[in-house]
C-alpha cells in the first residue's frame, strides 16, 4: 500500500481551505458526488500537485444480502480511473433491503447500518467484497461503521469478523478510530479489544472524526470537533502499527481553517505519540503493509460460496430490521426497541437534511414548514430510490394533497416539480431555482 501521510476529507464547502492548507498529502472524496467527465477544478488542482485522491463510496451496500450492483461498480471504478487512485474504499454495511430475495417492496436505508457478525452474513460479505474486486482496476479497501444498536445472538467480535473477512478475500482495511469509540459508548464493544484482534497487516489508512453524545447514544456527526477519546484510540492504533495515513472527516458545521489545521495538528500528535514511546512495532510490524495479494486485493484463502438459504436469510432478518426503522413495523424479537426508536429518528432526520441540500428549492418554497412536512411525509412512506428520486416523490405526494394550501407556494412547487420530474429537464435555471441559489448559497445539489 502506498504511504499516504496526513490528508482530510474533500468537500466542495471548504474546497479553496484545502487548497492552501499546509501538510496536505493527500485527501478522499465521496465517490457518488463527483462525475469523473466534470471533476471539480479543485481536485484538478491538487492532483496537479500531485496530491493523491482517493474516492470513498457510500451506496454499495457490500453487507446486503443482494450481489453487489454492477452500475454502481462500474462507476466506483470510473471514479478511480478518473482520479489515478491507488485504491477505492467502502464500507462493511447494508443500506437497502426487501425486493426480489423476500418478494417485498425494496427499501432504502439512505444510511449505512451494521451487518449482524454470523457465520450467514459473513459467507455472504466475503462473496460480495470478491464480486466487487473483480470489478474494480484498484484494491479495495472497507471500513467498519459506527452503530446505534448492535444484533442479537451474534457469533463473532467485531475484530473477529473483520479478521476472518481479511483471510478470505485479502481485502484492505479501513479502520475509523471514531466508530470504534462510537460502539464503545453505544453497543460497550472495547476499542482495544478490538485493536488487539484486527490484523493490521491490511491496514490501508485511518479515519478520524468528531460526533456527540446525547442521553447517553453517541452520534458520528462528522460536524463536531474530534474527542480526546477518539485520538486516545488513535494513538492504541498507532502503537500497534504505524497507519500508512490518516485523514480527518469532517461533513458539516465546516469551522475556519485554522481549527480545521489545529485538529490534523492533534491528529498529527497522536500518531506520534505512539512512536515517542518506542511503539509501532506490535502485531502490524511496524510498516502498515497490505498483505500479498493480487493487483485487485485478491484474496488469500479459498472462499467459501454462501448458500441460497444463507443468502435469503440474511435478506429476511435485514428487510425486516430496515421496515421497522422506515415503515414501521414492529421490531424484529431481541433488538433493544429503545435504540431502534433513536436510529428510526436519526434515518427520519438524515432523510429530511439530505433531501434539504440536494433540493434547496423545497425548503424556500415550504418555508419554516418543510422539515415538519417532510418528517409527517417519511413517517408514511419509506425511501424506495435515491435522494433525488425522494424529493420529487415528496413534491408529488404534497401535490396530490393539494399543498402548501397557499396557491401561490404550491404553483411554484408544481413549477419544480414540472422542470425535473420529465425524462429531462423542462427548463435550467427557473425562478424557484434562482430564489434558492440567493437564499441558501451554500446550498449545493
Amino acid at each position: 500500500m502506498p504511504r499516504l501521510g496526513t490528508g482530510i476529507g474533500w468537500r466542495p464547502e471548504i474546497a479553496d481551505a484545502v487548497e492552501r492548507m499546509p501538510g496536505i498529502d493527500w485527501v478522499e472524496v465521496v465517490a457518488e458526488n463527483v462525475c469523473p467527465g466534470h471533476l471539480p477544478e479543485s481536485l484538478l488542482r491538487l492532483r496537479e500537485r500531485g496530491v493523491t485522491v482517493i474516492p470513498h463510496g457510500v451506496s454499495l451496500g457490500l453487507g446486503g444480502a443482494d450481489r453487489p450492483d454492477a452500475g454502481r461498480l462500474t462507476a466506483l471504478a470510473e471514479r478511480a480511473e478518473a482520479l489515478g487512485s491507488p485504491l477505492v474504499t467502502e464500507h462493511i454495511a447494508f443500506v437497502r433491503a426487501g425486493g426480489a430475495l423476500t418478494v417485498s417492496p425494496p427499501l432504502e436505508a439512505g444510511h449505512l447500518l451494521p451487518v449482524p457478525r454470523t457465520r450467514d452474513a459473513l459467507d455472504v460479505l466475503c462473496e460480495n467484497v470478491r464480486i466487487a474486486q473483480d470489478a474494480l482496476p484498484v484494491p479495495l479497501a472497507l471500513e467498519n461503521i459506527a452503530a446505534l444498536f448492535s444484533w442479537p445472538d451474534e457469533e463473532l467480535t467485531e475484530g473477529q469478523f473483520l479478521a476472518e473477512l481479511v483471510e478470505r478475500t485479502g481485502v484492505r482495511l479501513l479502520i475509523d478510530v471514531a466508530n470504534l469509540h462510537t460502539n464503545h459508548v453505544n453497543r460497550g464493544e472495547d476499542p482495544a479489544r478490538a485493536l488487539a484482534e484486527l490484523p493490521l497487516e491490511a491496514l490501508a489508512y485511518v479515519h478520524v472524526a468528531g460526533g456527540f453524545e446525547r442521553d447517553g447514544v453517541w452520534h458520528d456527526s462528522h460536524a463536531h470537533p474530534v474527542p480526546r477519546p477518539v485520538l486516545d484510540i488513535l494513538t492504541g492504533l498507532a502503537a500497534r502499527t504505524t497507519p500508512p495515513g490518516v485523514l480527518l472527516e469532517r461533513d458539516e458545521n465546516f469551522p475556519e481553517p485554522a481549527e480545521l489545521e489545529r485538529e490534523l495538528t492533534l491528529i498529527r500528535e497522536a500518531v506520534t505519540a505512539a512512536a515517542r514511546e518506542g511503539a509501532g512495532t506490535g502485531t502490524g510490524g511496524g510498516t502498515g503493509a497490505a498483505i500479498a495479494a493480487g493487483p485487485a486485493g485478491g484474496g488469500v484463502a479459498v472462499l467459501t460460496r454462501p448458500t441460497v438459504d444463507a443468502r435469503e436469510r440474511v435478506a429476511v432478518a435485514q428487510a425486516a430490521v430496515l421496515s421497522s426503522l422506515v415503515a414501521g413495523t414492529p421490531v424484529p424479537e431481541g433488538f433493544d426497541r429503545t435504540r431502534m426508536r433513536v436510529q428510526a429518528r436519526a434515518l427520519a432526520a438524515k432523510r429530511a437534511d439530505v433531501v434539504a441540500k440536494v433540493a434547496p428549492e423545497l425548503p424556500v418554497i415550504l418555508g419554516t414548514g418543510y422539515r415538519e412536512t417532510f418528517l409527517e411525509y417519511a413517517r408514511e412512506r419509506p425511501m424506495s430510490g435515491g435522494y433525488r428520486r425522494d424529493a420529487l416523490n415528496f413534491a408529488a405526494h404534497l401535490l396530490r394533497a393539494g399543498r402548501p394550501e397557499e396557491a401561490g407556494s404550491r404553483r411554484e412547487l408544481r413549477e419544480w416539480w414540472l422542470e425535473r420530474a420529465g425524462p429531462a429537464p423542462r427548463q435550467s435555471g427557473g425562478r424557484v431555482a434562482r430564489m434558492a441559489r440567493r437564499v441558501l448559497p451554500g446550498r449545493r445539489g
